[in-house]
């Protein structure tokens, strides 16, 4: 389990195909503090410490990751969300979120607002997915409060900090990003269509 707090943006040192596998190396500050077999959420998706190497670790995703995530589009040098997984008995600074991606979205628009952001994010709709008003979304790992719902895209505003200690700096328009939608939602949807 994870919060959507991200807690480092790590760097994208290596990329290695093996079979329909990717091996991607990470460095990054807390890499002495992780062990093998440890879960980090990597731009909201939840992946295994396969090795250690310095300042480096590396995690291996499998093809049905690479298909429902951007992370088969990540290139050396790319910048990518991190956190660990949540210790019991912390504070839950954002919500639960599994660490668990259920699509990709593109970013449509981007407005600067005085000291803020507002990223506007299209999806398929098709995929069953749905937001809602101040409801939570975990875009690219980041726990944030969805505005603007809509059937097929909605909206986040982005304080400075988040914008500064996160990815969202590097956003542009047209970028594919991951989504977690929130889990208490899914559930009530899955339920009220099989009732």
């Amino acid at each position: 389990m994870f919060t959507g707090i991200v807690e480092e943006i790590g760097k994208i040192t290596n990329l290695s195909k093996s079979g329909s596998n990717l091996d991607i190396t990470v460095k990054a500050k807390m890499t002495p503090e992780l062990k093998i077999d440890q879960s980090i959420a990597h731009n909201g998706t939840c992946l295994t410490v396969v090795s250690i190497n310095g300042d480096e670790y590396t995690i291996t995703a499998v093809k049905e990751t690479l298909d429902k995530t951007n992370l088969g589009s990540l290139a050396t040098g790319d910048p990518v969300n991190l956190e660990r997984g949540m210790k019991l008995g912390d504070r839950l600074d954002g919500h639960i979120v599994q660490g668990h991606v259920d699509q990709t979205a593109s970013c449509k628009r981007i407005i600067e607002a005085n000291g803020s952001w507002e990223f506007t994010f299209k999806y398929d709709p098709a995929i069953g997915n749905i937001t809602i008003e101040k409801g939570s979304i975990t875009v690219n790992g980041v726990s944030l409060t969805v505005v603007n719902s809509k059937k097929d895209e909605f909206s986040v505003a982005i304080i400075p900090y988040t914008y500064e200690h996160t990815t969202f700096k590097n956003l542009k328009e047209g970028d594919i990003v991951n989504l977690e939608f929130d889990v208490i939602g899914k559930y009530v949807k899955r339920i009220t269509e099989v009732a």
